[in-house]
């Protein structure tokens, strides 16, 4: 096993990366403002597995494939990109539908549900290429071949628990925007602004994608 310094040494690491904003929190943060702690929380949770997806990816070496191929970065990053930028159109779209609902704000446009953000949060995470470079940038750090665990077994197990804390911190922002967006909910026009600001949060993440460089 991993020795105990190369473990404590490890989470001090992860942990200062998982509460440092990224795309991850923002993005949750997007959603619950946008729609509310269920959706965030779903959010936060398909976050996690789009994480463990490069996990799995890094394990048997997709993600360092994908990484030496310029052509499969780029590829993928437009993807996750275009998918982020069309979340923002659509929360966009739902805000203006808002501004001319009779209805009160809660029942002016139908919730996604879980269901839905669990898999666009899937979705979103696994097509971040910077997520992959990130695994493949730290987690090796910390692997050491002379131990009696296979490599890929501990990247395994060391990824496991970076995508675990990140998950965590990620659903703790969800119930701080959702504590915040509780409190406009007597104030239909600022929930709305609410609203198009996560939808324009979600188009700069997009943007930030887009011209996201290959890493060297």
């Amino acid at each position: 096993m991993i020795g105990l310094d190369q473990w404590l040494l490890f989470l001090a690491v992860a942990v200062l990366i998982a509460v440092t904003p990224g795309p991850g929190i923002f993005y949750v943060a997007a959603r619950t403002l946008a729609a509310g702690r269920g959706e965030g929380i779903a959010s936060s949770v398909g976050t996690g597995i789009g994480g463990l997806v490069h996990v799995a990816a890094g394990a048997v070496g997709v993600s360092a494939l994908v990484l030496a191929s310029a052509e499969a970065f780029t590829l993928l990053k437009l993807a996750g990109a275009a998918y982020l930028l069309w979340l923002a159109w659509r929360t966009m779209r739902e805000a203006g539908r808002e501004a001319g609902a009779t209805l009160p704000l809660a029942e002016a446009v139908p919730r996604l549900g879980t269901r839905r953000a669990f898999r666009e949060g899937v979705v979103v995470e696994a097509l971040n290429p910077k997520t992959a470079a990130f695994f493949l940038a730290f987690l090796p750090q910390f692997v050491d071949p002379a131990l009696a665990m296979p490599v890929a077994a501990q990247f395994v197990l060391l990824g496991l628990v970076s995508v675990l804390l990140n998950t965590g911190v990620d659903v703790v922002v969800a119930f701080a925007a959702s504590r915040a967006r509780e409190g406009f909910l007597t104030r239909p026009m600022l929930i709305r602004r609410l609203r198009q600001a996560s939808g324009a949060l979600l188009c700069a993440l997009g943007a930030a994608l887009a011209f996201a460089r290959r890493p060297a």
